[in-house]
């Protein structure tokens, strides 16, 4: 329950932080970082490594870059949310990760307030 608390208290900070700014690409930008956790969660159901996972966001319009993914793989790993393995079963060593239990855990408690912020913002906004 603690990550959902900081999860919302975190993206109505940076919202309301930005918006004094009056900086129309700084807002957008700080409302994505809500969602970058969620976003991650949602593809690692199956082991990835970092560019895959990269790839595959793209894929579904939601893009990432390297400076942002891999220090949140690392922090969402020592949250014990994902799990990582390393591979050396191509040319070169890579860490995949994975969605941990508790990873899934919280993903579905962040997908139940994630729809019932939606809900309240689509009130809101008419």
């Amino acid at each position: 329950m603690e990550y959902i608390k900081y999860f919302i208290l975190t993206l109505l900070c940076m919202i309301q932080y930005y918006i004094n700014m009056n900086n129309e690409d700084k807002i957008l930008q700080e409302m994505r970082r809500g969602t970058i956790t969620l976003a991650v969660l949602t593809q690692l159901d199956e082991a990835q490594y970092g560019y895959s996972l990269i790839k595959a966001l793209e894929k579904l319009d939601f893009e990432i870059g390297q400076d942002t993914l891999y220090p949140l793989l690392r922090r969402l790993e020592e949250q014990g949310l994902l799990k990582s393995d390393w591979k050396v079963d191509e040319n070169r060593p890579r860490r995949y990760y994975q969605i941990s239990e508790e990873g899934k855990r919280i993903r579905s408690i962040l997908v139940d307030q994630w729809n019932y912020q939606t809900k309240i913002m689509r009130r809101l906004i008419k």
